[in-house]
């Protein structure tokens, strides 16, 4: 099972970081491309966490995501 954090900015403009895992892909990379092809559909949802809580992320909603980060953003 592959997870990932996402930092995702919202149409808002307000920010979360939420856990995004799915039990039948094993690699970060694939479960990250299905995150995005998942929300640029129109009706796009995604089932994730945000600590203990269960968060439904609606694409029509998300301005960006970024992947978690791995060291300094220059």
């Amino acid at each position: 099972m592959a997870t990932t954090v996402l930092r995702v900015r919202l149409i808002g403009g307000d920010r979360m970081d939420i856990t995004y895992d799915k039990p039948d892909v094993s690699d970060e990379d694939e479960l990250v491309d299905h995150a995005i092809s998942t929300l640029a559909q129109d009706s796009g949802v995604l089932r994730t966490k945000h600590g203990d809580r269960l968060v439904v992320l609606y694409g029509r909603g998300v301005a960006a995501i970024e992947v978690a980060p791995r060291g300094a953003v220059l």
